[in-house]
């Protein structure tokens, strides 16, 4: 099992913008094959900074749902959203996997 932890550098006066964009993931991940854990928004101090949280079986996996993701309307379309408005300034994936005993 893998964790993608993504964190999002966002422009401060774009954030409903990127709400609306969280939103839209929370229905095309599912139907492309990943499980959305969430999406955080700033809410008190820091103003730019969001995060999300999904989780697939494999990284093999995590590639498959890549591989749909491109291939979907709905996902291309909030891709293009996102780039044509520029409200996520920098997005960084981190990989992690469950520590066991």
């Amino acid at each position: 099992m893998i964790t993608v932890f993504i964190r999002y550098q966002l422009d401060p006066f774009k954030r409903a913008m990127f709400e609306e964009y969280a939103r839209r993931w929370l229905t095309i991940i599912p139907k492309c094959g990943g499980e959305c854990l969430g999406y955080w928004m700033p809410h008190e101090g820091t103003n730019n900074i969001a995060f999300a949280l999904l989780k697939f079986p494999s990284l093999a996996e995590y590639e498959s749902y890549r591989a749909r993701l491109r291939a979907d309307k709905e996902a291309m379309a909030n891709f293009n959203f996102a780039e044509e408005n520029k409200f996520i300034l920098v997005e960084e994936r981190t990989f992690l996997r469950p520590v066991v005993a």
